[in-house]
C-alpha cells in the first residue's frame, strides 16, 4: 500500500443557480491575458446542452481518455507512443476554434466618437483573433438556461445516447423539458490521460497534493494533451505557444485558502478537502473491464483516514500529522466515501477524476408541489424519483457510466434527508424509518444534513497548509514596503535604501507590468530577464526566458 494525498472537490448541484460568478472570477484571476480570450478554466454548463467546447463528451470523435486493449491493458484512446510519434507534427483530433467560439469585443470607439447625425451609431462585434468584423454565432455558455435547447438539444451526446437506448425518453416540449447547471473545472485525475499524452513530459502531478500542472518551461506546444484530456480542460495559448489549465489555485491552497471559484461561489455549493488513496492500485482500478464497476473501484482506492493501518503507513511514508487530521475532517471524504452521495464525472473515461458531484434533486420537488402534492413527504418523494423531470438515465450517463441503480440510490438518500429534516423543522417526532429506508442511521442522516445545508466556512474547506520546512520554497517572505519601487512605495530618491535582500518576483513583476502599461513602445528584452510570469504578461513582445537563449557560437548570447 502506497498512501498518497489528493486535494479533491465536491459540488452540490442542487445549489448551483447558474450565476457564472465562479467562471468570471476565475477568468479575472487566471485567464485575462492575450491568447487566453477563449479559455475558461471554470465554466458552468446548462444541461441538456452541448457543453464547452461543443460536444466534448463525444470521445468517438475526440479520442480522449483511456480504453482497454484486447489484452485488458490500459491504452490511450488516441493511440500509443508510436502512433503519436508519427503524428506529432499534426494533431487533427482536437476541437477547433469554432468548437469553442471566436472571442470578440465591440467597436466602442465608433460608438463613442460618431458625429451627430440621423443614424444611431452601433458598436459592431470585432474578433479578438483577427480584429475584423464578425457575426456572433456561439460562446462558452450559448446553451445557458436552455437558450438553444429546442433547436440544438438533440446534439447533446448524452441525449443522443439516452434517446437511442430509451426510445425517445428525453423530449424537448416545454412541459417535459428539464435543466440543471453543471460547473466544470479540471478533474485533477488520479490517472490523467493528458499527462500520459504529453511528448515533452511537461504535465506532472504534484506528489504532495495530487494537483495536475503544466511546466511552462518544458511545454513545446505539441497539443497532444488537448487530445488526451476527455474533459477538454487543457487549452492552447496561441500567443505563447504553450498549454494552460486549471491549477486548483495552488498558491492559495498552499496557505490554506480555498480556490477562487470556491471562495466566490454564491450558492456555497463547493467543498474542498483531502482524500487519502492507495497509489499502487490506481492502474488496476482504471483497467476494470466493466465500465459500470469503475465508480465502485474508484471508491475502493480511497482509504479510511481513521484506519490504524492506513495511519501507520501514511506516517511511515512521511505524511504529516496535520495532513492526516485534515483527511479525517475532510468534507469531500465524507460526501464521497461515508455518505456516498457524491459521484465522479464520467468514470468511463478511466482517468479516475477527483472532482465529484452531488446530483440534483430539486426539480422533482418543484414538480410535485406544482401538482398539489406534499412535495417533501417521504412516500411521495421516494415514489417520484423514477419519474424525475431530469431522467435518471441522463444523470447515470454523466456520473455512473450508465448505472441507473446507483443514481436512484443517491437520490433516495437526498430525498430521505429532505423528508427527515422537514419533520424535525415542523417539530414532529423524528421518523427513524425514513433513515432506515435508505440504509442510514438517524445520526448519520443529520450529520449529512449539517454538512450539505448549513455547513460553515471551516467545515466546507478543510485545507492543510504547506509544511513550514517547505515555506521558503513555496512563497517569498517579505513586504513590498521593504524594497525600493515596491508596491505602495514612492518613486526612487537619493535617500532611498534597499533592504539588501534579493528583490522578490512580485516586486519585479509589479514594476515590469507598470512599465509595459505606461510605455508607448514595446519593452526591452531585459524587462523580465529570466522571469516568465504568464499570469500578468499582457502578450506584448516576448519576454526573455520564454524561449531558450540562442548562442552565437562565440560564447555569447544573441
Amino acid at each position: 500500500m502506497r498512501v498518497m494525498a489528493q486535494m479533491g472537490m465536491v459540488m452540490n448541484l442542487d445549489k448551483c443557480i447558474g450565476c457564472h460568478t465562479c467562471s468570471v472570477t476565475c477568468k479575472q484571476a487566471w485567464t485575462n491575458r492575450a491568447g487566453t480570450e477563449y479559455v475558461w478554466f471554470n465554466n458552468v454548463e446548462t444541461r441538456p446542452g452541448q457543453g464547452y467546447p461543443r460536444r466534448y463528451e463525444d470521445q468517438e470523435t475526440w479520442k480522449g481518455g483511456w480504453t482497454l486493449s484486447k489484452s485488458g491493458r490500459l491504452k490511450l484512446k488516441a493511440g500509443g507512443r508510436v502512433k503519436k510519434l508519427f503524428g506529432i507534427f499534426a494533431s487533427p483530433v482536437q476541437p477547433e476554434l469554432k468548437d469553442y467560439y471566436e472571442p470578440w469585443t465591440y467597436d466602442y470607439k465608433t460608438l463613442i466618437d460618431a458625429p451627430a447625425g440621423d443614424d444611431f451609431p452601433v458598436a459592431r462585434p470585432k474578433s479578438l483573433i483577427t480584429g475584423k468584423d464578425m457575426d456572433i454565432a456561439w460562446s462558452a455558455n450559448w446553451d445557458d438556461n436552455l437558450g438553444g435547447v429546442a433547436e440544438l438539444g438533440h446534439l447533446d451526446p448524452i441525449v443522443e445516447k439516452v434517446r437511442r437506448e430509451s426510445n425517445e425518453k428525453i423530449q424537448f416540449e416545454f412541459e417535459k423539458t428539464f435543466m440543471f447547471y453543471l460547473p466544470r473545472i479540471c478533474e485533477h485525475c488520479l490517472n490523467p490521460s493528458c499527462m500520459a499524452s504529453c511528448p515533452s513530459g511537461a504535465i506532472y502531478k504534484r506528489v504532495e497534493d495530487g494537483i495536475v500542472l503544466v511546466d511552462q518551461d518544458k511545454c513545446r506546444g505539441w497539443r497532444q494533451c488537448v487530445t488526451g484530456c476527455p474533459y477538454k480542460k487543457i487549452y492552447f495559448n496561441h500567443k505563447t505557444g504553450k498549454a494552460e489549465k486549471c491549477t486548483m489555485c495552488y498558491p492559495r491552497v498552499e496557505i490554506g485558502l480555498p480556490t477562487v471559484c470556491s471562495e466566490t461561489c454564491v450558492g456555497r455549493l463547493r467543498y474542498l478537502g483531502l482524500f487519502l488513496y492507495d497509489a499502487d492500485k490506481v492502474g488496476a482500478a482504471a483497467a476494470t473491464e466493466n465500465e459500470t464497476d469503475l465508480y465502485e473501484k474508484q471508491l475502493e482506492l480511497i482509504l479510511d483516514p481513521f484506519d490504524p493501518a492506513v495511519i501507520a503507513e501514511a506516517r511511515r511514508q512521511g505524511i504529516a500529522e496535520d495532513w492526516l487530521d485534515a483527511a479525517r475532517r475532510s468534507p469531500v471524504y465524507k460526501l464521497a466515501k461515508v455518505y456516498k452521495v457524491a459521484l465522479p464525472l464520467h468514470p468511463e473515461y478511466r482517468t479516475m477524476p477527483m472532482v465529484w458531484y452531488v446530483p440534483p434533486l430539486s426539480p422533482v420537488v418543484d414538480l410535485l408541489r406544482e401538482q398539489g402534492h406534499d412535495a417533501e413527504a417521504a412516500g411521495t418523494l421516494f415514489g417520484a424519483i423514477e419519474e424525475l423531470r431530469i431522467p435518471v438515465e441522463y444523470l447515470a450517463e454523466l456520473f455512473t457510466a450508465g448505472d441507473s441503480a446507483k443514481i436512484t440510490e443517491v437520490l433516495r438518500k437526498l430525498a430521505a434527508m429532505r423528508s427527515y429534516m422537514r419533520g424535525v423543522a415542523l417539530g414532529q417526532e423524528p421518523d427513524a424509518s425514513i433513515a432506515h429506508a435508505v440504509g442510514m442511521e438517524e445520526e448519520t442522516l443529520y450529520e449529512m444534513y449539517r454538512l450539505m445545508a448549513i455547513a460553515k466556512y471551516e467545515d466546507r474547506y478543510v485545507i492543510p497548509t504547506a509544511h513550514r520546512e517547505q515555506a521558503h520554497d513555496l512563497e517569498e517572505m517579505g513586504c513590498s514596503l521593504d524594497f525600493e519601487d515596491g508596491v505602495g512605495m514612492y518613486e526612487n530618491s537619493p535617500f532611498g535604501e534597499a533592504s539588501g535582500t534579493p528583490t522578490p518576483v512580485a516586486i519585479e513583476t509589479f514594476n515590469a507590468l507598470r512599465d509595459r502599461q505606461t510605455s508607448e513602445s514595446a519593452p526591452s528584452a531585459e524587462t523580465l530577464r529570466g522571469r516568465v510570469n504568464l499570469l500578468n504578461w499582457d502578450g506584448t513582445g516576448a519576454p526573455d526566458g520564454l524561449f531558450p537563449a540562442k548562442h552565437d557560437g562565440r560564447g555569447g548570447e544573441s
